[in-house]
C-alpha cells in the first residue's frame, strides 16, 4: 500500500510539473546526498525542465520546471533524466517501470523515488 502511495505521490508530481518551493544549489553529479543551501534560488536547464515545459501542465512555469530539473541534476544521473522525460507525455509508463522487476527498472525506480523527495523539497513553494 505504501509502494501504491509512493507511485501516486510521484505520477502526480510529473502530471503537474512541479511542487514547492526552496531551490538549492545544483551539481553536476549524482550524489543523492548532495548538500544543498536553503538560502539561495536554484534554477536549471536541461532534458526534465524542458519536457515540464513542452507538455504545457497548468502548473508547468519556468521557475517550477527549472526547479525540478536542480532537483534532477541533484539526483538522477543523465541517462535516467533522458528517460524521465517520457514520463511528461505518458505517465502510465512510470506505472510499468514501478512494476516490474527487471534488476534495472528497480534501479531507475529507487533514483526516481529520491528525485521525486527532493524536487517536492526543493520546489514545494515555487
Amino acid at each position: 500500500m505504501a509502494r501504491l502511495s509512493v507511485f501516486f505521490c510521484l505520477l502526480l508530481a510529473v502530471s503537474a510539473c512541479g511542487g514547492r518551493d526552496a531551490p538549492r544549489q545544483q551539481a553536476n553529479v549524482r550524489p543523492p546526498t548532495l548538500p544543498v543551501s536553503d538560502d539561495a534560488p536554484q534554477f536549471a536547464a536541461g532534458p526534465i525542465s524542458t519536457a515540464c515545459l513542452a507538455h504545457q501542465r497548468p502548473r508547468a512555469t519556468p521557475a517550477r520546471c527549472s526547479c525540478i530539473q536542480a532537483a534532477a541534476n541533484n539526483t538522477l544521473s543523465q541517462s535516467q533524466q533522458k528517460r524521465s522525460t517520457l514520463f511528461f507525455s505518458e505517465p502510465g509508463r512510470l506505472q510499468d517501470v514501478r512494476q516490474s522487476d527487471a534488476p534495472a527498472n528497480e534501479r531507475f525506480w529507487e533514483a526516481w523515488k529520491q528525485f521525486a523527495e527532493t524536487a517536492e523539497k526543493l520546489c514545494g513553494r515555487v
